[in-house]
């Protein structure tokens, strides 16, 4: 059985989680052209390594970064995604 560590619900069988795809930059899409953005919605690298991928907990609908390498198919480590994005915060509630 394959576990994948879960950054909100620790370690979970793998068939828990839904591949996500592969981390990259979006283009803006203000200025992309078609080809670009079409680039960006389905087409990979689908390198050979270690790549940085989004993955989904199913039962809590949980996203998260995982760090891969595809030959071996380790799990290197897992993280919540505010730890690389910038996470707009929620603006206070009036009561």
């Amino acid at each position: 059985m394959k576990i994948m560590p879960c950054p909100l619900n620790g370690p979970r069988n793998i068939s828990e989680f839904v591949y996500g795809g592969e981390l990259k930059a979006q283009p803006d899409i203000a200025t992309c052209s078609d080809k670009e953005w079409a680039d960006y919605v389905f087409h990979s690298n689908n390198r050979a390594g270690i790549v940085t991928e989004w993955w989904m907990h199913s039962a809590s609908a949980y996203w998260f970064l995982a760090e891969r390498n595809t030959v071996t198919d380790e799990i290197l480590r897992t993280w919540d995604p505010a730890e690389t994005f910038s996470m707009p915060t929620q603006p206070a509630s009036r009561e």
